[in-house]
């Protein structure tokens, strides 16, 4: 079986390129998705405060019979848990439900610009990075004004920013700046949610290599070097985003893919949530 490469973090952390998310999948249904991702191959299961579902992923994970260590766990901090006391309390109630010792990352989930204590959460993390509770912590919608301020206001570079990435909305910017400062970008809604699917360009190349439209677009988030999170409770589609790593996207099929940049969003703007 075919695994994701490895990308390897600024704190040499290593996570894999193609993870799994539970974003909307019930508690309920969790446990069986979960199982499901594992026996096709996943490593790395994304998963937040949230989406109401660490206690089923922490037990999907304890319950596989893969071993702890081979697992990448990620989970987020909602927005009303900014602030150190609020922060660090929020990481003791998810690493409960989780039930996984230490976590693999920890990200603050947005902004939170109205609010703007994200600083100060940022350096209650960095507690928890200290104490080796996370292998690595992070940010998730963060901007380039977000990013420079916690730069410039704590000296600790994010390992990873999850932002909202796909061919609609390429983010050039904002990968720039991470390359600049060895911030790993990883992309939620890497599929634009299935939106994006029925791109006449994406189509027409999908037909090309003989995959589905999905694939197609996964191969290209793995070629341009981000983290890619796609989700699904549909075991088929589960298996279907595995499959993309027996083919390689041409030059010039990258570059058309790039044409398709439209800023089109399909979740909000972090400078909207406050």
């Amino acid at each position: 079986m075919a695994m994701p490469p490895l990308l390897t973090l600024n704190n040499a952390v290593t996570v894999p390129q193609l993870g799994f998310g539970v974003y909307k999948v019930d508690a309920d249904q969790a446990g069986k998705v979960i199982a499901t991702a594992i026996q096709v191959g996943y490593r790395s299961i994304d998963t937040a405060t949230l989406y109401g579902n660490e206690a089923e992923v922490g037990a999907a994970i304890r319950d596989s019979g893969v071993p702890r260590e081979e697992f990448f766990v990620t989970t987020k901090l909602w927005n009303t848990d900014h602030g150190r006391d609020r922060a660090l309390r929020a990481f003791d109630r998810s690493a409960d439900a989780l039930g996984l010792g230490q976590l693999d990352l920890y990200l603050i989930h947005w902004p939170q610009p109205r609010l703007d204590r994200y600083v100060e959460t940022w350096r209650a993390l960095g507690e928890l990075q200290r104490e080796e509770r996370v292998r690595a912590i992070g940010v998730s919608n963060f901007g380039v004004t977000h990013l420079r301020r916690l730069l410039d206001e704590t000296g600790v570079v994010p390992a990873v920013n999850q932002v909202e990435l796909h061919p609609w909305l390429q983010q050039t910017e904002l990968r720039a700046f991470h390359a600049e400062h060895g911030i790993a970008t990883e992309a939620w809604a890497p599929l634009a949610r299935g939106r994006l699917l029925g791109e006449g360009v994406i189509t027409a190349l999908a037909a090309k290599y003989g995959k589905t439209p999905a694939q197609l677009v996964l191969r290209w988030h793995l070629q341009l070097g981000t983290i890619a999170i796609p989700k699904s409770a549909t075991p088929s589609r589960i298996r279907e985003n595995f499959d993309v790593f027996d083919f390689e996207l041409a030059d010039d099929d990258l570059a058309a893919l790039s044409e398709l940049d439209n800023g089109t969003r399909t979740g909000l703007d972090p400078d909207t949530v406050g």
